[in-house]
């Protein structure tokens, strides 16, 4: 207990704290704009979230193809499961009756997720360009309240000031900024990957359980030829 209090008291400085991410936060958003930032923030959220499963999309998906197949893709109803892409597809694939739109559509589902994974990418990416900006501002700052008089105290004080502000900005770069957009660039990439796998899946799945070709037995042909 003792360390982890000579820890805090060395090392966490709240007025550092507030230059280097409240800055770093104020000036990402003058630079990329109030909506990305927003976005960004959303996004980061989401990590947090249950990431999308496979497995469940095709477990419930199953049952889309099991209704094609006992009713026909004409009287089918739609399975809803809380998926917004694969619940819209299976509106698709009911209304228009056809596999081939449902490409498009995801396409289009997919161009929105990537672009909104790029943009919150892009703007993480700012801030940590700008927090070690930021912790030098800090150091600036903390060398600027240093006493006119030179006194030990002062001077230590501002030196302390300027070395966790500094060490405050390269932190948030390497740490927090810098990790979170490879985190949403990662989540990104492997949704995508896995929604195109589900996607192929049920293509497969409802043109196998869709109507057939009617086949003459064996047979037939040679017989008819005969009574002919």
């Amino acid at each position: 207990m003792n360390t982890i209090a000579t820890f805090l008291d060395h090392w966490f400085d709240p007025a550092s704290l507030g230059i280097v991410l409240g800055g770093t936060l104020l000036a990402t958003v003058l630079r990329c704009g109030l909506a990305e930032t927003r976005l960004a923030l959303a996004k980061i959220g989401t990590l947090a979230a249950r990431p999308f499963d496979p497995a469940r999309a095709r477990a419930q998906m199953a049952r889309q193809i099991r209704d094609i197949s006992s009713e026909g893709l004409m009287r089918a109803e739609p399975v809803r499961f809380g998926d917004g892409e694969f619940d819209h597809l299976a509106d698709v694939l009911i209304s228009r009756r056809s596999i081939d739109a449902l490409h498009g559509e995801h396409e289009d589902q997919k161009r929105t997720r990537v672009e909104a994974a790029q943009t919150a990418v892009h703007v993480l990416g700012q801030a940590a360009e700008l927090a070690p900006v930021l912790g030098l501002a800090g150091t600036l700052v903390a060398l600027g309240t240093m006493t006119p008089d030179g006194t030990a105290g002062g001077m230590t004080g501002a030196i302390a000031m300027a070395v966790v502000t500094t060490l405050y900005g390269i932190a948030a770069a390497n740490f927090l900024f810098s990790p979170l957009a490879a985190a949403i660039e990662r989540r990104s990439a492997r949704e995508e990957r896995d929604r195109q796998a589900v996607l192929d899946w049920l293509e497969n799945g409802v043109r196998a359980a869709g109507p057939r070709p009617v086949v003459d037995p064996p047979g037939t042909r040679r017989i008819l030829r005969e009574v002919v």
